[in-house]
């Protein structure tokens, strides 16, 4: 069971490209209802309206950003495994979405899982083979908006010395301020991927849902 698990696991780093999904952002009025009130000064709450997040270079916020891979656990329920050590950067205009560009990097020896060491085998030289490949990468091709909240990011998706390309489902949470006011942007993007596709063995299905919820921050 523990090897099955492990192979299982593998199939997450597809997650990574999750992460590229931060800019499909899509217009939406109104204030975000999970904003807290009361904020101190100099701090903002978002809202749902991406032209709020001004034009310019962004930066993956490392401290508000994970990728996590929904895998079937032989059909009883779904094993999650989570990525936290993200890099990226966003070229973002709201005036022009669709000439928007991303590139992000995910480090594979970031898995982690809720049993105890079962993360650091996953990483081995087995499955993730993280020390010969400790990035995976995706960058954007394409921006297509399909509502007024969301959006598909397309692009090509590195991992274990093999690309694919990939599309991600993309839903605007919010943007604003942020703490500092510097411009932000916050997504969930969505994909599923099958394993198959980048050389890991065909687990207990054929496909892995990938959810990254993600911050970027313009740089100054």
């Amino acid at each position: 069971m523990g090897k099955r698990r492990a192979i299982c696991a593998s199939l997450l780093s597809p997650c990574l490209l999750a992460v590229s999904l931060a800019v499909a952002f899509v217009p939406a009025g109104g204030r975000c209802q999970s904003a807290p009130s009361g904020l101190p000064p100099g701090v903002y709450a978002a809202e749902q309206d991406y032209k709020l997040a001004l034009a310019g270079i962004y930066a993956l916020d490392a401290d508000h950003a994970a990728v996590i891979a929904r895998v079937s656990h032989l059909g009883y329920s779904y094993s999650i495994f989570r990525f936290d050590r993200l890099s990226g950067t966003l070229t973002w205009d709201p005036a022009n979405p669709s000439g928007s560009a991303l590139s992000a990097k995910v480090e594979t020896a970031s898995i982690a899982s809720n049993v105890k060491g079962f993360g650091e085998q996953l990483a081995g030289d087995d499955f993730l083979k993280a020390r010969a490949f400790p990035e995976a990468t995706f960058v954007s091709s394409a921006f297509r908006q399909t509502g007024l909240r969301a959006g598909k990011v397309d692009g090509t998706f590195g991992l274990l010395g093999k690309t694919k390309p990939v599309t991600f489902d993309v839903e605007l949470v919010g943007a604003g301020k942020g703490l500092t006011g510097q411009p932000r942007i916050g997504i969930t993007a969505r994909t599923t991927i099958d394993p198959v596709d980048f050389g890991l063995p065909p687990l207990l299905g054929p496909s892995i849902e990938i959810v990254a919820d993600v911050e970027f921050v313009r740089t100054p």
